[in-house]
């Protein structure tokens, strides 16, 4: 099968949940025989050097990076609110250098498969149906508007009646794909059911985020414990928000409790804001780290105050590989289909999240049972390759149809 995926970012490196979807089910199709091709933009946000990609998944994978810039301004964002109805999130995206790369690999090359990795993408649906007889799956990261929404009930004066007209515009130009792609992939059926809410009527598969579980080695050697630690980029903001509920709400007392646990901070581009506000009695802001896997083995318990957000969290389900206990929240174990104090800790208040800790800190049995319950869960349900196997042969399916 000839694969192309198309990207609003280059999914390199491998540090934040879109870029591990999309790169993690890349790498299986190609383990699984498949020709792979990536037409990816190239933002000023997330920039990639083509020599900065390793060879090796060069061979397995060809990718072609077109620079969108995609740039965030105050003036844009005005500009887009006075003179545009779509959402300026969306309106970044559309670009005539991506249409005209994406043209020319259409007309080389004959794909069966053009896989959107996520809502905006999905403007260039037309121009697919132009050029091409591929089957155009759009995989849904998550249900995009439902991000704004919840932030905006979060959020307070002007960025509140901001993020309400924009959750609002995201809403409609979601609305608006529904039905133009052929199949619908969401990465949760949670996610699945609120597309059909919104007016889906095309067929539909559930393809997780899968995991590479032989990268994953839990490993309890350099150990830390008790210890508490969050790792995600700290750029996006359900991550910022949900750091800010829990030390605004949370953490003073879990402190006053036990002033010798420490709360290890790690992601990165942080904005110097939010590094200001990290800088409080027992926790540890570390910014970036050189390997997520070795710091997070390091670590005991995983924080994940997530408040707002959709989709999957990747780095929940890496830290289950891992063998960690996670405290996170309905949202945050959305898609994952755990179950509290058998396979991570679910706690949505400040009295909640205490309680948590206070169990994790008290009882070393309960955090290594969940871990390893954790453990098993993963692999039963996010083997990449199973999921990827699982995902050709639906697609086979309706090619054959």
């Amino acid at each position: 099968m000839n694969i192309l995926q198309l990207t609003n970012k280059v999914p390199w490196p491998p540090k934040d949940g879109g870029a591990i979807a999309t790169l993690t089910l890349s790498k299986g199709f190609f383990l699984r025989g498949h020709k792979v091709t990536v037409l990816a933009m190239n933002t000023s946000k997330h920039y990639v050097k083509a020599d900065d990609i390793p060879e090796h998944l060069k061979t397995e994978i060809q990718f072609n990076l077109v620079d969108v810039p995609a740039n965030i301004s105050v003036r844009g964002v005005l500009k887009n609110l006075l003179f545009s109805e779509l959402p300026y999130n969306a309106e970044r995206f559309i670009h005539e250098d991506y249409s005209r790369e994406l043209i020319s690999l259409l007309k080389e090359n004959e794909y069966d498969v053009i896989q959107l990795e996520g809502l905006y993408l999905c403007p260039y649906i037309p121009l697919i149906r132009r050029y091409s007889k591929a089957l155009i799956a759009y995989r849904a990261h998550n249900v995009e508007h439902e991000i704004w929404q919840r932030s905006a009930k979060m959020a307070k004066g002007l960025n509140k009646i901001y993020m309400k007209i924009l959750s609002s515009r995201l809403k409609k130009f979601e609305s608006k794909q529904l039905n133009e792609y052929d199949v619908l992939v969401p990465i949760t059926d949670r996610d699945g059911k609120k597309l059909d809410e919104m007016g889906n009527h095309k067929i539909k598969f559930t393809s997780q985020t899968g995991i590479n579980l032989s990268t994953l080695v839990p490993t309890a050697k350099n150990l830390e414990f008790p210890s508490l630690f969050h790792i995600g980029s700290l750029d996006w903001i359900p991550n910022q928000e949900g750091l800010i509920w829990f030390l605004n709400n949370v953490w003073k007392e879990i402190n006053e409790k036990y002033p010798n646990l420490k709360f290890y901070i790690a992601g990165r581009n942080a904005p110097l804001w939010l590094e200001n506000v990290l800088k409080t009695d027992g926790v540890e802001y570390l910014g970036e780290v050189d390997d997520a896997y070795e710091f997070m083995n390091s670590k005991a318990v995983m924080i994940v105050p997530l408040r707002s957000g959709s989709g999957m969290r990747v780095k929940i389900v890496e830290g289950m590989a891992l063998g960690k206990t996670i405290i996170t929240t309905h949202i945050g174990c959305e898609g994952i289909e755990a179950t509290d104090h058998d396979s991570l800790l679910i706690a949505d208040t400040p009295e909640e999240f205490i309680e948590s800790v206070s169990e994790v800190v008290a009882d070393k049995e309960l955090v290594d049972r969940i871990g390893k319950n954790a453990i098993r869960l993963i692999h039963d349900k996010f083997d990449n390759l199973v999921i990827v196997d699982n995902l050709v042969e639906f697609y086979t399916e309706q090619l054959n149809a």
